[in-house]
């Protein structure tokens, strides 16, 4: 069983997408009285007409998720139009860090795969609330950041969005780093296809179009329920992809003690791999921007904490 913490618009298309490609049962859990309950009505109507066979409920209750395997976070205050994701940072871990302590007691074997924003230092606080092993703590937010990059090139460079093979790592957010120097459109380099000034005009777009869908539907929904049941089949049926998502960082890359976008490889146990790129100084600078960002961040959560 899958289980998905919290109900809202994007645990409930992660919901949806999981459930439609038919990987597991699914069990959403979220506080407010009846929004699971109908979020799972709504998304068997759905599975009926697929002829999909796989149980969806919803509850309040979190010892529902008992047994699950995988249990996707995405409990938490969404971005609002003009907001970063690290402006979500102190409600979003009071939030976070609770229901992680409810999933890890009722489901203490599952691989936890985090959404909630800002994505990668919350990643950290339900590393250290949870108790789980490294491995079993993943998140989202690089496959997402890829789906962006390559929607950009195709448009710019006029290609099918499957010939563009490409990579993004670093902090989930406006440090994220667009690797340049690894991507390929079926094998030609594209530091061959654009010039420096149009490469760093996509890498510009590709960090600000989150915050444009926002600024124009109010939330970012199907990208991201998409690239979570994508990393869900992973781990559930143990395909072993490579992709780029969030880690806890113990050396790779020179940064230590946090979790940050990187190539890894999952599994039924989660992150069995990190694969360490060469670098460009400008993509390492970047990498290393992203990482005082999100170390600021968490020794600014910790100080909060003692105060409180």
């Amino acid at each position: 069983m899958i289980g998905v913490a919290g109900a809202g618009k994007i645990g409930a298309q992660s919901a949806l997408e999981i459930a439609s490609m038919g990987l597991d049962d699914v069990a959403l859990v979220d506080i407010v009285p009846g929004l699971a309950e109908g979020e799972a009505l709504d998304i068997s109507h759905k599975l009926s007409d697929l002829g999909v066979d796989v149980d969806v409920s919803g509850s309040t209750d979190y010892s529902t998720l008992r047994g699950a395997s995988l249990v996707v976070i995405a409990a938490g205050m969404g971005r609002k139009p003009g907001m970063t994701r690290m402006d979500l940072l102190a409600k979003n871990a009071d939030i976070v860090a609770p229901v992680t302590r409810e999933v890890a007691k009722h489901a203490p074997s599952s691989v936890l795969l985090m959404m909630t924003n800002p994505m990668d230092v919350l990643t950290y606080v339900a590393l250290k609330a949870s108790g789980f092993p490294k491995a079993r703590v993943v998140g989202q937010g690089g496959l997402l950041d890829n789906s962006r990059f390559k929607y950009v090139l195709a448009k710019k460079l006029g290609v099918s969005r499957g010939s563009v093979s490409s990579l993004v790592i670093g902090e989930h957010g406006e440090n994220m780093v667009p690797l340049a120097s690894h991507t390929y459109i079926s094998g030609v380099p594209l530091t061959t296809l654009l010039n420096e000034l149009e490469i760093q005009e996509a890498i510009e777009d590709t960090r600000k179009v989150a915050a444009d869908v926002i600024a124009k539907k109010g939330a970012t929904v199907f990208a991201p329920g998409r690239v979570v049941a994508r990393m869900a089949k992973a781990i559930v049926d143990d395909t072993k992809e490579v992709l780029p998502a969030s880690a806890y960082l113990e050396g790779e890359y020179g940064v230590s003690g946090m979790c940050m976008g990187v190539p890894l490889r999952l599994g039924a146990g989660g992150i069995e791999k990190i694969y360490e790129l060469k670098l460009t100084d400008k993509e390492r600078d970047w990498f290393n921007k992203g990482a005082d960002t999100l170390r600021e961040a968490i020794a600014n959560l910790k100080i909060a904490e003692r105060s409180g």
